[in-house]
């Protein structure tokens, strides 16, 4: 994995949270020091880029560090099911992937995207993270927090713990899978840190490249059967490997996706873009076309890793049911 412009991320020996990560106010100094000089690079090359239409963009080359276009990309807006990246994360860090889950009522009620999953029906963690991430199943997504963190409030107040750890000082969550509500937001800044937190760990980066999946019953009864919402990587748009979609009435459409290919390593986020499938290609197909003659930076940021913080304890108020995810 390249060195990021973002947190350096590694395991611990114990189930709090699995990241090492510089203090908070040495961190927001040089990524915002990064950021000013990258977006005046890409000035200063007369690069000129399409013309899309996005509430919040950030598009990053994360092999050479750089930042390469961003449009408001701090500003605080809803982001639908990109929110399920960190309900996945915590997943991967702290559960078993091979453990039985059982489907709650409250899980099987989810509405918007789903699979249609029963009350009671039991199956391995790990397959639901995928129909989360794949297929953006919000029954799917809601029976990991409850497997997780005991209830769905208990696994928001984990969520927003890894906000904290992760230094994302524009995003809260208050639902684990995307439904717009009050208090729920973030920023494409704040979600290309958390996609490249997620993207360290082997096991989103696999699963975030599948096309198609299979969700079965530990019983063996009952099948269900999945694909991606990407259209990047349905349309075979070359080197897509991921990330997720997301869209509610409050959020529009919303999109990150990573693209490798010879030139480099992109990830792009995109928040209430309506034309996200057009204007995502245009844009990764052009940031490719400079990332030839572009030099890398000369030198990049030292991540100094730290302690993480202590395990939370407490609960935040319930999540209200808002807007569908997808």
């Amino acid at each position: 994995m390249p060195r990021l412009i973002f947190p350096v991320l590694l395991p611990l020996h114990d189930s709090r949270l699995r990241v090492q990560l510089r203090t908070g106010a040495v961190l927001a100094t040089a990524l915002v020091s990064l950021l000013i000089g990258s977006v005046a690079a890409v000035a200063a090359d007369d690069v000129v880029w399409p013309k899309v239409r996005a509430k919040g963009l950030l598009l990053v080359e994360l092999g050479r560090q750089e930042v390469l276009l961003e449009a408001n990309a701090g500003k605080r807006l809803a982001p639908a099911s990109l929110t399920k990246v960190m309900t996945a994360l915590i997943a991967i860090d702290e559960g078993d992937p091979d453990a039985a889950v059982t489907v709650s009522r409250h899980a099987a009620r989810a509405t918007g995207h789903r699979l249609r999953l029963r009350a009671g029906q039991q199956f391995r963690l790990g397959d639901l993270v995928d129909a989360m991430l794949v297929t953006s199943a919000n029954d799917a997504c809601r029976a990991v927090a409850e497997a997780i963190g005991g209830s769905e409030t208990a696994f928001v107040a984990r969520m927003n713990a890894y906000v904290a750890a992760l230094h994302l000082p524009d995003t809260h969550f208050a639902n684990a899978c995307g439904f717009d509500a009050p208090g729920h937001y973030s920023t494409a800044q704040d979600l290309a840190r958390l996609a490249a937190a997620a993207l360290d760990r082997p096991a989103f980066a696999e699963t975030v490249k599948l096309r198609n999946g299979v969700l079965r019953t530990l019983d063996g009864r009952r099948a269900y059967r999945f694909r991606t919402t990407n259209r990047l990587m349905m349309s075979n748009f070359d080197g897509a490997v991921g990330v997720k979609t997301g869209f509610t009435r409050g959020a529009g459409r919303c999109l990150i996706a990573r693209v490798v290919r010879e030139q480099g390593d992109l990830l792009l986020v995109m928040l209430n873009a309506p034309r996200r499938w057009w204007d995502a290609a245009t844009l990764l197909s052009r940031a490719f076309d400079t990332l030839a003659d572009r030099t890398p930076p000369e030198t990049a940021p030292a991540w100094i890793p730290v302690e993480p913080p202590a395990d939370v304890t407490g609960s935040e108020s319930a999540p209200s049911a808002g807007p569908i995810p997808l």
